[in-house]
């Protein structure tokens, strides 16, 4: 067993990373990927400036803007009023030298970072290897793959997703809720910005919410994701009719001609945290220790600042250090989790689908008079654009 070497469970954006960071410190890696390859789901698109703060130095946040659309100012829009209120970015450039989102798949970051890797001698990258157990002593992990195959290093980071199998190794509860409605996404070429949408944008209904943004695609002129509600009566084969999502599209914005629809795509949301995000030499970063709806373009975002944290932290570990950091990583970044993303996240859906008149009223005024005030708009965007989670973060004992 190496007395040095991280095991990482998935090669997802927070795994990846992790490994980056850990490569970059001179620590060892072996990233276990179930999958058997690179992958181009249509999953989470935005980047928000601190994410592209700390890929900066590694060369990272340079690539992502060869590939990704800069979305400096975003919308918040009723569905029958218009818009309610826009915010621009800009306000932050005394913050960050990105004052503005980044539209860019994940999958492209995920190619970047096992490209980058590619280059570390020191890190292995195992696709088609499918997770089994997971094991601790006091003194090492054991990672056991379904072909049989047993890893052993110092740590394990599960970065597995979801349903994660190292967090269910470790019995780590994963409390929290799931919604009734799963999210449908319909990808379309039509170019909504010609309308006067902003590159990102969010419709307030008490009927049928929906958010739009554009993404890179194969490349110019780029594509459009249209999110919907669903009803939870709805078959995934009727929601993903190609027919079906053109009525939707026309529902929400009615033309003569049919719109050209990509591909659609239904997604069940969850609003989850794990109990802990250490057990021993077994952490946990991403999707593995929290999910969320991906209204405000969050989860990805704060998947890699888990993984950037984490790595740190193991990296200081391995050093000498006292794995007390370690559990400083667990206090952290499951603080903010709750207070920031959850709160967040759960906010957001809440004010697009406020069904209550007056309440929705209220919101919506609340909105426009955030936007019209620039200090109120200032420590929105402080809010929203993430950096106060970091913060907060870095105030946690």
């Amino acid at each position: 067993m190496s007395d040095r070497r991280v095991i990482i469970c998935g090669a997802g954006p927070s795994g990846l990373t992790a490994a980056l960071f850990l490569s970059r410190a001179g620590v060892p890696v072996t990233v276990l990927e179930s999958r058997e390859g690179l992958y181009d789901d249509p999953r989470a698109a935005t980047f928000h400036p601190p994410t592209m703060e700390m890929f900066a130095e590694s060369g990272v946040t340079k690539r992502l803007h060869e590939l990704g659309i800069l979305c400096p100012r975003w919308q918040f829009r009723g569905r029958d009023e218009g818009i309610i209120a826009e915010f621009d970015l800009g306000i932050l450039a005394d913050v960050t030298p990105y004052p503005y989102r980044l539209q860019c798949e994940q999958h492209k970051l995920v190619a970047v970072l096992a490209d980058i890797l590619a280059g570390f001698s020191t890190c292995d990258i195992h696709y088609g290897a499918t997770v089994e157990t997971v094991s601790q002593t006091s003194d090492g992990v054991t990672v056991t793959t379904a072909d049989g195959t047993e890893y052993q290093g110092a740590y394990v980071i599960g970065a597995d997703g979801g349903r994660s199998v190292v967090r269910k190794s470790q019995d780590i509860d994963f409390a929290g809720f799931t919604y009734q409605e799963r999210f449908l996404v319909i990808t379309t070429p039509t170019d909504f910005e010609q309308q006067g949408f902003a590159l990102s944008c969010y419709v307030s209904d008490p009927a049928e919410w929906c958010a739009l943004f554009k993404v890179p695609g194969a490349g110019p002129p780029g594509i459009w994701r249209v999110v919907f509600p669903t009803k939870p009566e709805h078959t995934a084969e009727e929601l993903l009719d190609f027919a079906s999502a053109q009525q939707r599209l026309q529902g929400f914005i009615p033309r003569e001609q049919p719109y050209s629809i990509v591909h659609t795509n239904l997604y069940t949301v969850h609003q989850r945290v794990a109990s802990t995000y250490r057990s021993g030499r077994v952490l946990l970063a991403g999707d593995a220790a929290h999910v969320n709806n991906p209204l405000g373009g969050m989860g990805m975002n704060f998947g890699i600042h888990d993984a950037v944290s984490v790595a740190t932290k193991l990296a200081r570990v391995l050093n000498g250090e006292s794995d007390e950091l370690l559990n400083l990583y667990d206090r952290q970044r499951r603080h903010v989790a709750n207070a920031f993303l959850q709160a967040m996240t759960i906010q957001n859906k809440r004010v697009l689908e406020e069904k209550d008149p007056v309440q929705r009223d209220m919101r919506l005024n609340e909105m426009r008079e955030t936007a019209k005030d620039p200090a109120k708009a200032r420590t929105f965007l402080l809010r929203t654009a993430m950096f106060e989670g970091i913060w907060a973060a870095e105030k946690v004992a």
